[in-house]
């Protein structure tokens, strides 16, 4: 009997236990056996092969029992972390693999102990689920020779290979909602509105949200704002609203011109380097008071945007990513990552997400004078015109 092992990792998004549940019911009826591995790639890093109870915490086998009601909520069974194998400091490596770190080592590549790792639990396969970042360290681990499928999802929606990632309907759904209740506000209290979002540095959530809430102003990370501007064009709209308020979408990766992506914390970066963002829509705001005159109101919607239980259409694709993945480990055919394109269900190689990140194409979706999406003639056009 081959035994496959699932994880997931980055950031949660849902419709990952709809992928879980779909891959551990398939293998089941088909004579396999499913060890899920609990906190990403953490699990590959704190499990010792040689002390046993170092797998109670990252090792949870999988059946129809414990999978049969998990696809109606969001989030993960397995939960997550940010851990990537390759390059771990010497602060976050567990104790017994402290002494492989040499006085200069800031970080070292513990691939060879993860592969150690997924051959002492006896696992053949290794299904993987994550944004960019942990299907890029999948690809480094096939790489190096282990058997690895990878299934993309990220509320970003920007991963390279695919035009779709499980979870972005959702955040974009959550996130039309959100906007809509907060004209309540502003509208009452005849104020401009500023709504950030959460996608790194990819517009697509506030540009598809601001497109499908029919918001008056778009900011995407891929586009410097001009403040001067926005502010001007906002007033505007607000004038023109008989209501009297106006409302933009911004990403949080958004920077103004000749300014700086905006940080929480600027000394902090994730194993993969990432700084953790966010405050533009808190900056845009006192820059647009002080230009019009005008109170302005902010609200950051963050990790709501990835809550709750996934939609049909994340659903329909956890659910057909699962089985298409399920079909290249049938076949024996490994180092792959499962996608669509153009409407249909394909795989590419792994590699690819190696490449970055897949921004928005700018000349055919935004207009960066108006602050608006392109969208007047669609035929021929990706479904979420990104």
């Amino acid at each position: 009997m081959k035994r496959i092992g699932i994880l997931t990792g980055g950031g949660d998004v849902p419709g990952l236990n709809t992928v879980i549940k779909t891959v551990v019911l398939q293998a089941e009826h088909e004579g396999y056996e499913v060890i899920g591995l609990r906190k990403g790639w953490e699990a590959l890093v704190h499990i010792n092969p040689d002390d046993p109870s170092t797998r109670e915490q990252y090792v949870q086998p999988l059946n129809r029992a414990a999978v049969r009601t998990i696809d109606r909520t969001g989030g993960t069974i397995l939960h997550s972390s940010r851990t990537r194998p390759s390059t771990v400091s010497k602060a976050a490596a567990p104790a017994f693999l402290r002494s492989r770190f040499k006085d200069d080592d800031e970080v070292l590549d513990l691939t060879d102990h993860a592969i150690r790792v997924l051959e002492s639990l006896g696992i053949d396969i290794l299904v993987v689920t994550g944004g960019d970042d942990t299907l890029s360290y999948g690809s480094h681990l096939d790489a190096a020779g282990f058997p690895i499928i990878g299934i993309p999802k990220t509320m970003d929606n920007d991963v390279i290979g695919t035009d779709y990632c499980i979870g972005f309907s959702t955040a974009v759904s959550n996130s039309v909602r959100a906007v809509n209740n907060f004209r309540s506000t502003i509208g009452s209290h005849e104020r401009l509105g500023i709504v950030e979002l959460f996608g790194r540095y990819s517009g697509a959530t506030a540009l598809i949200t601001g497109y499908l809430a029919d918001v008056d102003r778009i900011i995407i990370s891929e586009v410097p704002y001009n403040a001067d501007r926005i502010a001007h064009l906002m007033l505007e709209d607000k004038l023109a609203n008989p209501s009297r308020y106006s409302l933009l979408t911004i990403s949080e990766g958004a920077k103004e011109e000749g300014g700086e992506i905006i940080q929480t914390e600027k000394v902090i970066k994730d194993p993969y380097g990432h700084e953790k963002l966010g405050g533009v829509g808190r900056h845009l705001a006192r820059r647009m008071e002080m230009i019009t005159g005008h109170k302005t109101s902010t609200y950051t919607l963050a990790y709501l945007m990835r809550g709750g239980e996934p939609d049909a259409l994340d659903k329909m694709v956890a659910k057909n990513f699962a089985s298409a993945a399920f079909q290249l480990l049938k076949q024996g055919t490994f180092g792959r990552m499962i996608g669509i394109q153009k409407g249909q269900y394909i795989d590419v190689p792994m590699s690819i997400v190696a490449g970055g990140f897949r921004p928005i194409d700018i000349e055919k979706y935004y207009d960066m004078e108006e602050y608006r999406p392109k969208a007047i003639e669609t035929l021929g056009l990706p479904m979420f015109l990104t």
